[in-house]
């Protein structure tokens, strides 16, 4: 694909970019660049390579869920401003 300074225009104008003469011809040259390197990369065999989704290897570093005793309904409630022994009692916020 040959990339001619209308398509500069166009995707700068898509891109809500206003580039000056001097960057619109060196933005020709720099994409040529890109796609000849592109052109160079679809002509590696790469059927036996897995696909990636990241470069470097992720692993969770979160730790194991653990089940633990917790505190009782009571010791939760105790502080309440007000409170049923089973719930949290808040004044009506929506009619």
């Amino acid at each position: 694909m040959k990339i001619t300074a209308e398509l500069v225009e166009h995707v700068s104008q898509l891109s809500r970019l206003r580039l000056p003469q001097e960057e619109k011809e060196r933005m020709t040259g720099e994409l040529e660049g890109i796609l000849a390197y592109m052109e160079v990369l679809n002509t590696l065999d790469t059927r036996e390579v897995e696909p990636l989704s990241h470069i470097f290897p992720i692993k969770n570093v979160w730790r194991e869920d653990e089940v633990i005793p917790s505190q009782t309904r009571q010791e939760l409630l105790k502080n309440a401003p007000t409170g049923n022994g089973e719930t949290f009692l808040v004044p009506k916020a929506v009619e």
